[in-house]
């Protein structure tokens, strides 16, 4: 299938390869489409403010970053008036040291995640921004997200996953690094050295969070299974992250839409023993677990068997250009799911009590997910990179 890839003019700036990185942009853009501004810096955690609004015209502005993580939701402003808004981003590249690099996906070379630049989006009705500000932080805490294709920055439309919307309910204390990538088991995510990438960014008292199941139930090699190889491959993250000081947190896997009839609106289980053999990990070495797995079977089941798939991928033909079959993907989520699985992993994180979630914006909401938003409510601005082609694995 063709690639539809449309880009907006991309502004960008240069900054210093030191330690050190400052870069104060007076921008004084409004557009009526979204536009992108990047800057380059070396791998590493940024501090980012944007002064959102214009002189001469109301705006309402979204603030995406890199391969579409959502910073900032809904900043509505009235002509003259201005809201400056901060949030961490957190950039990297392939690289890890020398004669060592994160094995990459041919698709995942034109990613904005992997690039050398830090790139904003700036999206919604009428986006308008005054001043972009980056600046090199080393203080907050980073959160590194591993796992597969319902945890990625999906880098297209109208694919997405929690993992980048979770940045959204943060302070500016906490930077989400999402290394998850579409199709990856445990084992391909080590061998991959993607969790050497993670090792190298981490400082003590950092987090990483795994979110694996899907792809390891489908692995066919001799010694693979549930309790030996996929069992052995989340021991080797528990031990190389308590080695360098981090705290571990596993996350059950999200359920596919697997109904066992539209009558009765049941969710069956399709993951076999690998829910029950992170549990099993988990207690064996005092690993906290959120119950996404649980969670995502009522919000299915509270939406219904018609519902559920406005939380999916499920759209009829001609939705979007060179779309000319019906898609229905009951793996990968759409932008509402995704924004809804995200608020139940920060809800599993309060349950447990983290840290972490002393640093949740002012307008987070605690959340059940057997009383989801209204999907018809949901209100999403869809970025300028489109491509209908289904992520790898299911």
């Amino acid at each position: 299938m063709k690639k539809i890839l449309l880009f907006a003019a991309l502004a960008c700036a240069t900054a210093s390869s030191a330690q050190t990185v400052v870069v104060d942009t007076l921008l004084r853009k409004a557009a009526n489409e979204p536009f992108y501004f990047s800057v380059k810096v070396p791998d590493g955690n940024y501090k980012v403010t944007v002064e959102l609004g214009s002189k001469k015209r109301a705006a309402q502005t979204v603030v995406r970053a890199e391969s579409r993580r959502l910073m900032v939701e809904n900043a509505v402003t009235r002509k003259g008036k201005f809201e400056t808004c901060s949030f961490i981003v957190s950039k990297r590249s392939p690289e890890i040291r020398e004669g060592l690099k994160v094995t990459l996906k041919p698709r995942e070379h034109d990613y904005l995640n992997w690039d050398d630049l830090l790139t904003l989006e700036f999206n919604g009705l009428s986006p308008a921004v005054e001043r972009v500000r980056i600046e090199s932080d080393t203080m907050a805490t980073t959160v590194f997200l591993c796992g597969n294709s319902t945890v990625v920055d999906q880098e297209l439309e109208p694919w997405a996953s929690w993992g980048q919307m979770i940045p959204r309910w943060f302070t500016d204390r906490v930077a989400i690094s999402n290394h998850a990538e579409s199709g990856l088991s445990a084992r391909t995510f080590v061998a991959g050295n993607r969790l050497e990438k993670v090792l190298s960014m981490m400082k003590p008292g950092d987090y990483v969070v795994c979110e694996f199941g899907h792809n390891d139930q489908k692995e066919k090699r001799p010694g693979d299974g549930a309790y030996y190889h996929f069992a052995y491959h989340l021991k080797i993250f528990v031990d190389k992250v308590r080695d360098k000081g981090g705290n571990l947190l596993f996350i059950t896997p999200t359920q596919r839409r697997s109904f066992d009839a539209p009558v009765s609106a049941k969710i069956q289980e399709t993951h076999l023993d690998y829910p029950d053999a992170m549990r099993e990990v988990a207690r064996r070495e005092g690993v906290p677990v959120i119950e996404l797995h649980d969670m995502t079977r009522d919000f299915f089941e509270t939406l219904g068997y018609e519902g559920s798939k406005k939380a999916l991928v499920h759209y009829p033909a001609n939705t979007f250009p060179g779309q000319d079959k019906e898609l229905a993907d009951n793996t990968h989520f759409n932008p509402y799911g995704a924004y809804e699985v995200a608020k139940m992993v920060v809800m599993g994180m309060k349950q447990l009590g983290l840290p972490l979630t002393k640093e949740l914006r002012e307008d987070w909401a605690d959340y059940d997910p057997k009383n989801p938003d209204n999907p018809e409510s949901f209100v999403w601005y869809p970025s300028r990179k489109q491509d209908v082609t289904k992520p790898d694995g299911n």
